[in-house]
């Protein structure tokens, strides 16, 4: 802890400070990807939310299109065999962890997962701190950089943060989950889908891509989700019916 200086403490206060304003899971989200930076250098930071029964991962990114689909398809072939997955997820790691932590820098390089996704993405080094976990869903922050690995120090340092953020993200989960049994029984399938991109702050011509349909009919299910839900706009939507994301 002593490793921690008193600047970066007083900039990690004031980071959990804007998180506990947060009203959602996908506005926590959107504000930790923007904030934790400030206090761990990264060039790609996420929220990640990996279904581990399906093996796929869906992100909230501070940089809206760095991933591609491409990418993600990519990430999910080799989900399984992901060094902070498997450390978090199976082996029910709890701490701050870093993919060097699991595996060399030489084994990483030369695994099929660097080749396929985090060559491609131009990253080689990542750090996951964990906010929860059950049998079918692993929410992560992760930190990604390329060739500067992460400190012991930046490492402590999310984890004093670690159980703060763990609860703030429980809090909205478990809320929204509330709201959603109250007030979206009503969504269809579709309607729950397109809401659940909607509260990752994915645009209706991102959605009409990664569900294959057109922009007009996302819009149609948009209009079905504010009259189910009693609102008359995204955010309003996205806080009233979205739960924690566990598909993607």
């Amino acid at each position: 802890m002593k490793s921690v200086g008193n600047r970066a403490l007083r900039r990690a206060i004031d980071c959990i400070a804007d998180l506990a304003a947060t009203m959602s899971v996908a506005q926590f989200g959107a504000v930790g990807v923007a904030r934790l930076p400030r206090l761990v250098a990264s060039e790609l930071t996420t929220l990640s939310i990996c279904d581990l029964r399906g093996g796929q991962r869906r992100v909230i990114s501070d940089r809206p299109g760095a991933i591609s689909r491409r990418d993600l398809a990519a990430f999910d072939r080799h989900f399984a065999e992901h060094p902070l997955v498997r450390f978090h997820a199976y082996r029910r790691g709890v701490d701050s962890h870093r993919i060097s932590d699991s595996l060399s820098p030489r084994a990483f390089r030369a695994s099929a997962l660097y080749a396929d996704y985090y060559r491609p993405v131009g990253l080689d080094c990542a750090l996951a701190v964990p906010l929860y976990v059950d049998r079918n869903t692993l929410v992560s922050f992760v930190f990604n950089r390329t060739g500067r690995d992460f400190s012991d120090a930046e490492v402590t340092l999310l984890d004093l943060l670690r159980p703060t953020l763990a609860a703030l993200y429980r809090r909205h989960a478990q809320g929204e989950a509330a709201l959603r049994s109250a007030a979206g029984a009503n969504l269809t399938s579709r309607e729950r889908e397109v809401l659940s991109w909607v509260a990752a702050g994915k645009t209706n011509r991102d959605i009409s891509v990664l569900l294959s349909a057109r922009v007009r009919t996302i819009e149609k299910h948009l209009e079905h989700i504010f009259v189910k839900l009693g609102v008359e706009t995204r955010t309003a939507a996205a806080m009233r019916g979205a739960g924690p994301v566990t598909n993607g």
